[in-house]
């Protein structure tokens, strides 16, 4: 096979559903179209790019499947054996080198050293430079399993009994296993007169009809490229032996040179006059594929391994560790929630650069009681999952969202899930906060530059990776580290090692590891079952609790977590001092007093403590709440500015002689009114400070009482809460692809329709043969105009034509469809002028090969 074939690989096989058409080669459109729909459903399952929209037919499919951003994506996720395996099969599969193409299973196993075996203790296996395999016996063949892995990713196909990679490989890996161009390919770059001198010099007696063919002939024989190779001196060898396991290049000056057997005179000359390095510039010379191979004794690779090296690491109980790790992850839920509850009422401002600042961050830290880099991760993971946006004022506040109200309601598992997720679906980068930028701007938390595209995949790396350690187990750093270069090496750069560095720091962060080790909640959720993720955290999760332990010292301790409506009244009537095991509520003037304002009354305040409280509660919190109620609301503020209102004249004298109320500029009314030139909410600020206790009032004179605003922003785009699945996607997506596929490919017989004639006849010829079909009851062919201006092709079965609409079964969606009669430009028989059944009856294929030209 030449490269003039290479279409082939994509030809889309019109008329059949075989494997291909009779008489013609197979191709990587007629492997596809052969394949099981359970295969099909694995293949978008592991490539869910492919459906992203969901292909036409398996044409489509098959383009997209080999071009070159999709094949690149999936390169990253092989393994190194894996890798190995498929470099194999370019290199000895390269259709430049020999008739028939592709790669037998044989010749990979005689390439890659006969079978590598896994070794005994942790199935890492090796086969050295040499072919002596080390370890046991292996229980499967791991050759085998990295083939079913590359046919289940398409990137290799089957071809009369050989192996072939899809034809972009040839471009995204141009040296497999460090090998040149076939000697095939550099001949045919030298002028004539070098290929005709290297002929006479190396194969005078040759029959071949070229130049080109009578070297690269002689280059296909490993006996004839020892022989070569064997002439050589002490120091070509070095040379060659230098270049023959990669890279295969090298620079030289003048690699162009005129040289032959006779007027060689240097190590170089010697290799160049035997065809050994072949000029490919004008200063690199490089060593042909077959050459480099002789000088490997046939292997590709010095080392070849086919498991990822040892763990390395300690051990732990596995319920310490999901203790652990449950542990944390009620602490990441207690501070979010601490956070964006006191944000709802003193929210922090948005920077120009859509961030939030420094001084913002740092009073989080404070409310989180963490440090400012966890405090950045946990405002990250509540941006992420949707709890956190901005509002639409100018300046800008963040805010929590009003999904905010629903996640709190929520069982604290499935809260923990839902920020765990968006955790691993974000592209942004918590860490990065504070680093600058390539133009020296400092990176702020919520802002542009956190975000990094391949965070994501380094995380889901790193967690799968802990998931195949023992249950319990912690690696080291440097044993995942060498884990993970086995596991994906073409991911490997210095933003990579430090994306996984920040993603096992930030994972113990929210608690999806413990002790260094993966909990065991986690390892569902990575597999997509959140349901199984959520019945192991709630069994360790601490229980929400409707009790608190008031303290004589005007304290309540919450040994524990408190259910959501004591806790959201507990902070209403106190302050928190501290978080930890427990939290420790502390009762103050300023803290009852925000009760009363909120509405509550004394009564109502030691009612809820009563109900609540384990001990009795002292008789010091009772005087406190009695004290601060009766002094509650004496003042009344109005608006005269403002103005102040008591029944008590006593106190109002008391405060117009006060010298610290001057500022205020009070002046009295009448006995039992005051006014000020300060507006109200100065007013009662001021007083409050001085230790009175002011209610605002309205205009009819009652007591304005209300709990503080919540405030809320709009919900932001943020993924749906976790569950489903993919693989009921990628079958719906097989069945759309072999519905279009068959539309494409069908046989079919177009329907005349007029071309000229009166205004409306060709829709009324349209409208008639849809509606005879229905009829009868008979599937058609239509080609149809969709609203984006696409042609495409659809088999349907029409039910009734009715005001300008065909309302027909439409296989390709699996659902009823109406589709617009004037947009349909063409309508077909599937069975046949005048028959009643054989689809793709073979009289009538001129029509069917037109209409498959059209559409």
């Amino acid at each position: 096979m030449t490269d003039n074939a290479a279409p082939d690989e994509h030809d889309p096989g019109e008329g059949t559903s075989a494997a291909s058409a009779p008489g013609r080669p197979p191709t990587f459109t007629s492997w596809l179209r052969s394949r099981s729909d359970g295969e099909l459903a694995a293949l978008l399952s592991a490539r869910p790019d492919l459906v992203q929209p969901v292909p036409a037919d398996i044409g489509a499919l098959a383009a997209r499947a080999t071009s070159r951003n999709t094949v690149l994506r999936v390169l990253e996720r092989l393994d190194r054996f894996t890798l190995q395996v498929l470099e194999a099969v370019i290199a000895l599969g390269d259709d430049r080198l020999s008739e028939p193409v592709g790669a037998r299973t044989v010749d990979l196993a005689e390439a890659l050293g006969t079978l590598p075996l896994p070794g005994p203790a942790d199935g890492a296996g090796t086969t050295a430079r040499g072919g002596a395999p080390t370890g046991a016996a292996p229980a499967g063949d791991p050759l085998t399993d990295a083939l079913d892995t590359l046919l289940e990713l398409a990137l290799v196909w089957p071809d009369r009994g050989r192996i072939r990679p899809v034809q972009v490989l040839r471009d995204l890996i141009p040296h497999p296993a460090q090998l040149g161009p076939p000697a095939r390919v550099l001949l045919a770059g030298l002028p004539h007169g070098a290929a005709t001198r290297l002929a006479r010099d190396l194969a005078p007696d040759s029959t071949a009809h070229t130049p080109v063919e009578t070297v690269a002939t002689l280059l296909a024989d490993p006996a004839r490229v020892l022989g070569l190779i064997g002439q050589l001196g002490p120091q070509a060898r070095r040379l060659l032996d230098g270049m023959a396991w990669g890279p295969p290049n090298g620079t030289v000056s003048d690699a162009r040179r005129e040289v032959s057997l006779a007027t060689a005179s240097s190590p170089v000359e010697t290799l160049i006059a035997r065809a050994l390095l072949l000029p490919t510039g004008d200063d690199t010379l490089t060593l042909p594929r077959e050459a480099a191979l002789a000088l490997r004794s046939g292997l590709l690779f010095r080392e070849v391994t086919t498991a990822p090296p040892p763990f390395a690491g300690t051990e732990n109980p596995g319920d310490a560790v999901t203790r652990a790790a449950a542990g944390q992850a009620f602490t990441v839920l207690r501070a979010i929630e601490e956070l964006l509850e006191r944000w709802s009422q003193d929210p922090a401002a948005v920077l120009r650069n859509g961030g939030m600042g420094v001084r913002d961050l740092r009073r989080a830290a404070q409310t989180m009681d963490t440090d400012e880099t966890t405090a950045a991760l946990y405002v990250e993971v509540a941006y992420a999952a949707g709890l956190l946006g901005t509002d639409d004022r100018v300046e800008g506040e963040w805010l929590p969202t009003r999904v905010y109200d629903l996640w709190r309601a929520g069982p604290p598992e499935r809260r923990w899930l839902r920020l765990a997720s968006a955790w691993l679906d974000s592209d942004r980068v918590a860490a990065l906060n504070g680093s600058r930028d390539s133009g020296g701007r400092v990176r702020n938390v919520l802002g542009a530059g956190l975000v990094r595209p391949a965070a994501p995949q380094s995380r889901r790396d790193l967690l799968g990776e802990m998931a195949t350690a023992p249950v319990g187990f912690a690696p080291l750093p440097e044993s995942l580290s060498s884990r993970l270069s086995w596991r994906h090496p073409r991911r490997q750069s210095p933003v990579y090692a430090e994306l996984v560095r920040i993603a096992a720091s930030e994972a113990a962060a929210l608690g999806l590891t413990g002790r260094g080790a993966l909990a065991e909640h986690t390892r569902p959720l990575l597999d997509g079952e959140d349901d199984d993720a959520a019945r192991i955290l709630a069994v360790e999760m601490p229980k929400p609790l409707d009790y608190v332990l008031v303290q004589g010292d005007l304290t309540a301790v919450a040994p524990g977590p408190l259910v959501t409506g004591l806790a959201r009244d507990l902070a209403l009537v106190a302050d928190v001092e501290s978080t930890g095991g427990a939290t420790v509520y502390r009762f103050t003037e300023d803290s009852v007093r925000r009760a009363l304002d909120a509405g509550q009354g004394v009564a109502d305040i030691t009612t809820l403590l009563e109900r609540h409280s384990r001990t009795p509660l002292p008789q010091a919190l009772l005087y406190l709440v009695s004290d601060v109620g009766r002094r509650h609301g004496r003042l009344r503020a109005g608006s005269a500015s403002s103005y102040l209102r008591c029944d008590e004249p006593a106190l109002l004298d008391e405060l117009l002689g006060d010298r610290r109320t001057q500022e205020l500029g009070l002046f009295r009314l009448a006995p039992t009114v005051v006014a000020s030139s300060s507006n109200r909410a100065s007013l009662m600020e001021r007083l409050r400070q001085l230790g009175y206790h002011p209610v605002s009032e309205s205009g009819d004179g009652s007591m304005r009482l209300s709990r503080p605003e919540a405030r809320r922003a709009d919900p932001v785009d943020a993924p749906p809460p976790p569950g489903g699945s993919f693989r009921e996607m990628a079958r719906a997506a097989v069945r759309a692809v072999r519905a279009g596929d068959e539309a494409s490919t069908a046989a079919r017989w177009l329907i005349p329709l007029p071309e000229d004639g009166p205004p409306g006849a060709r829709i009324a010829a349209v409208s008639e043969a849809l509606t005879r079909a229905a009829k009868d009851g008979r599937r058609v062919w239509i080609g149809y105009t969709d609203t984006d201006g696409r042609q495409v092709s659809r088999i349907v079965e029409p039910s009734g034509v009715d005001g300008g609409f065909l309302t027909a079964y439409d296989a390709t969606r699996a659902a009823v469809h109406r589709f617009a009669v004037h947009r349909v430009d063409a309508v077909a028989e599937l069975d046949g002028p005048g028959r009643s059944g054989g689809k793709g009856a073979q009289d009538g294929g001129g029509d069917r090969h037109g209409a498959a030209e059209s559409y």
